[in-house]
This record gives C-alpha cells, sequence and structure tokens, in this order.
C-alpha cells in the first residue's frame, strides 16, 4: 500500500537551451535517470517568482544523450526561445518517504529539517531547510541571533546523525555568533561612569561590533 507521507526529491536541473527546437541539457541530481526522466515523467519546477514558468509543471516527452550528457524534450517547449526562458530552473519530483533508497553521506531534505546543529559539542541552533542552489546546498540554519546559511561540504558539516538528531558544523569565526564570553574586552563600569562624567567619548570595543549579515 502507497505510504501517505511524502517528500519532494530534485532531480536535475536545466543549464542550456540545446539546438532550436526546445531542447534542453540537463544536469543531473539522480542516480537513476533511466527511471526518472521517462517519457510523460512530470517535473515540479522551481524558478524565480517572475518566471512565466512559476508555480508551473514540465512533462518530459524524451531523454536523449549527447556526448554523454543528457538532453531533455518537453511538451510545450517548442523552440529555442521557450527553452532558453527555462534556462536554471531546478525540477522536483514527489516521492513515497517510504521508498526512498538509502545511500551514505547522501540525505533528503525531511531527514534533515529539524536536526540540532552543534558546534564544538554546544547547540547552536536547528535546521530550518536546505537550500539547493546552482554551485552547492546551503543548510539554512535558526540560531538565536537570526538564521545563518552554512554551506553543506563535508569541510564545513562533517558528521550528519540522522538517528541521533544532529549535525556537527566546523564553520570558520563569525560565520556563526561567537559562544566565547567577550566581556574580558569590555571597559568596567566604573571606568564608562568616569568617562561619561568626563566628557569623553568612548570608543566602542572590538566585541561590540554587530555581526556580519550572512545571508
Amino acid at each position: 500500500m502507497p505510504s501517505d507521507r511524502k517528500t519532494e526529491l530534485r532531480v536535475g536541473r536545466l543549464t542550456k537551451a540545446h539546438g532550436l527546437k526546445g531542447a534542453l541539457k540537463l544536469e543531473l541530481f539522480t542516480d537513476t535517470p533511466e527511471q526518472r526522466f521517462v517519457p510523460g515523467a512530470v517535473f515540479r519546477l522551481q524558478v524565480p517568482a517572475d518566471s512565466a514558468w512559476h508555480d508551473q509543471t514540465l512533462t518530459l516527452t524524451e531523454l536523449r544523450w549527447y556526448n554523454s550528457h543528457p538532453v531533455g524534450f518537453f511538451e510545450g517547449v517548442d523552440d529555442r526561445t521557450a527553452a532558453e526562458s527555462l534556462v536554471k530552473a531546478i525540477l522536483w519530483v514527489d516521492q513515497d518517504a517510504d521508498e526512498l533508497p538509502h545511500e551514505d553521506d547522501a540525505w533528503y531534505d525531511h531527514q534533515l529539517v529539524g536536526l540540532r546543529v552543534e558546534r564544538d559539542g554546544v547547540v547552536v541552533g536547528t535546521v530550518a531547510r536546505v537550500d539547493h542552489l546552482p554551485a552547492q546546498d546551503l543548510l539554512a540554519v535558526d540560531t538565536a541571533p537570526g538564521e545563518v546559511l552554512v554551506p553543506f561540504v563535508s569541510a564545513l558539516v562533517p558528521k550528519v546523525d540522522v538517528e541521533a538528531g544532529v549535525v556537527v558544523v566546523t564553520p570558520p569565526q563569525g560565520l556563526f555568533e561567537e559562544l566565547a564570553d567577550d566581556t574580558d574586552d569590555e571597559p568596567a563600569s566604573d571606568d564608562v561612569d568616569q568617562s561619561v562624567a568626563d566628557g569623553v567619548d568612548e570608543p566602542a570595543s572590538d566585541g561590540e561590533s554587530a555581526p556580519d549579515d550572512e545571508r
């Protein structure tokens, strides 16, 4: 019996118009293109809100291979102009969560969202979502000061333990709000009071600068 639990899978990206008849080159994010990209397969499009294709789907009519590179043909995309309007669109499909294959060092969005994020054994936030960009994936982490985007690469995210509910990060200094106590860098209250009394403008300490916008 099919599961009621569904998840969305990112399976490809349209990279470049190919020829004059509406074909598009594909970057595949699946190990089973022969199962995902069959005639009649329907894909939800991730495109900018101002795109004419926003909130629409694409139906595949044929997948061909040219010089070992996949090229797709889709219903309603009949010329190069239409194809060029779809460049950079990301393709998504629905999948029964219970039927997802297990792969080492590969996770689906629904497995990551909600995991606590730890740095040096200290919880710094939780995974809010996964942003899929052409260059790389980003973990959007909810923290007390605000959202932080962490590149989802092994150098910065060395461990993901879904069963334990934790993601371990080793970010560069400044990506997250410093957890160390910086109060030693601040002037003592008596000194501040005396400076105010003397009419001297006290310079802000290095530890008081606003955190950089990480978005």
